[in-house]
């Protein structure tokens, strides 16, 4: 830790010193240093094997094809992997422990770029929940279609359900800790849908005609579905909320976490690995944003895994709605007892209504392969990759060689014209989806 210290002398005048203290940092209401580096590893898990993982199949590799899909993917997680370590290596950075990513960016840099990490990370986290309760509606519309398909129940209805359960949920779940033994659950609800997935779809594969694996549309189209498909590639492996996860692990937390994140880039890639290519192989092109639409199977097998599907993105999406849900319980001194009255109430009343209008936008515009690619373009790219290597440059200086310097410079030129790059070819995207859909469409 006095090595840290000594590493920011150098930066760390008397204007950023000032500026450093006028960030008011409060602590939490929720617990930390509590769990194991393997619950948190969990946590990371059931993070990317989540529902998301249905789609990738169709969201990555059909704009992306073989080669460039499945490089990238494997680029990807190699790249996550480092910008998420030197995110974790900060944690304890300059003597201190920093339990939030604004936290971070705020000792770091100052007043200003706390108050725009929180923004960037709260779009990041606001449209990654809006994509898991487009995904839990989805399940059950699925299910519905298996026994009635009279379009008497649409889309914007299985979101409102699916809405109206993450609620239930979060009232009973009072702080990412609390999931212990829910992550388990999350687990077998998992391998549930992605085994299911896998086999349907090798015996559909291995059955059908030759398929069409080259990339659909124009010349253009091609050019900015690929960008899209890469900020999807992104999106798939990074949480940007990466110090609210680290704060709930024990001490040593910069080891553990380094061991949590080992086991979800070795272990915990190849479910998704698995059903993102096998999906692709079984059906090319025409593969669809949810895969489970687009086996077949024994009706009771595909309910129970879009039931499955449907449960787990309900565990999943309060893993990402908890920093919100840590702000405003600290905010408004919501601690003690989670039974007590108070506290029920409290959650009832504000998770409730932050949820609500989560499930709103879900009814209102959804649209799941548009969500994760503009998700990807303003806020993963500038969280995980941006940030991650300016911090660490900034926090490092002094220990670092010009080379290394130089690298992490790249870095952060790159994934910023990269992010651009994305944001651009999602707003086409949601514009050419905005001709073809009406809001609250039954897709």
């Amino acid at each position: 830790m006095d090595g840290d210290r000594d590493d920011s002398s150098s930066w760390q005048g008397k204007v950023h010193d000032e500026e450093k203290l006028a960030v008011q940092i409060p602590e939490t209401a929720h617990q930390i240093s509590s769990d194991s580096w393997f619950q948190v590893g969990f946590v990371l898990t059931t993070g990317i094997n989540s529902a998301y993982v249905l789609g990738y199949s169709g969201i990555i590799m059909v704009p992306l094809g073989w080669i460039a899909g499945v490089v990238g993917l494997v680029l990807a997680a190699a790249i996550s992997l480092y910008a998420n370590s030197l995110v974790a290596k900060l944690h304890e950075y300059g003597g201190k422990r920093h339990i939030r990513y604004r936290d971070l960016a705020g000792y770091i840099y100052g007043k200003k770029a706390y108050s725009i990490t929180w923004g960037l990370q709260y779009v990041n986290l606001f449209m990654i929940n809006t994509g898991y309760i487009i995904l839990a509606g989805q399940a059950l519309k699925a299910v519905y279609v298996l026994y009635r398909d009279d379009h008497e129940m649409k889309l914007p209805y299985f979101i409102a359900i699916a809405g109206f359960v993450c609620t239930l949920f979060a009232i009973a779940t009072p702080h990412l800790s609390a999931l212990r033994i829910w992550l388990g659950v999350s687990t077998v609800l998992s391998l549930i849908y992605i085994i299911v997935a896998i086999v349907l779809s090798i015996k559909d594969g291995v059955n059908a005609p030759p398929r069409d694996y080259s990339i659909p549309g124009s010349s253009t189209a091609k050019i900015f579905t690929s960008i899209g498909g890469g900020a999807s590639l992104v999106f798939a492996f990074n949480t940007g909320m990466l110090p609210e996860i680290q704060a709930t692990i024990r001490q040593p937390v910069v080891s553990n976490m380094m061991k949590a994140l080992y086991f979800q880039f070795s272990v915990g890639l190849l479910p998704l690995f698995a059903v993102t290519w096998i999906g692709y192989w079984a059906y090319g092109n025409s593969t669809t944003t949810y895969l489970l639409s687009s086996v077949n199977g024994p009706i009771w097998v595909k309910t129970m895994a879009n039931l499955a599907a449907f449960l787990q993105s309900v565990i999943a999406l309060h893993i990402f709605a908890s920093p919100m849900y840590e702000y405003l319980d600290t905010k408004f001194g919501i601690k003690g007892s989670p039974l007590a009255i108070r506290n029920l109430s409290f959650r009832l009343g504000v998770r409730g209504g932050y949820l609500a209008f989560n499930t709103l936008v879900s009814a209102l515009l959804p649209f799941l392969g548009d969500f994760e690619s503009l998700t990807g373009a303003i806020s993963t790219f500038p969280l995980t990759f941006i940030l991650a290597n300016h911090m660490y440059l900034r926090a490092k200086n002094n220990k670092l060689t010009n080379l290394q310097k130089l690298w992490h410079w790249f870095n952060v030129c790159f994934f910023g014209c990269a992010s651009l790059a994305a944001a651009v070819a999602a707003l086409r995207l949601i514009a050419v989806d905005s001709k073809r859909y009406h809001v609250f469409a039954d897709l």
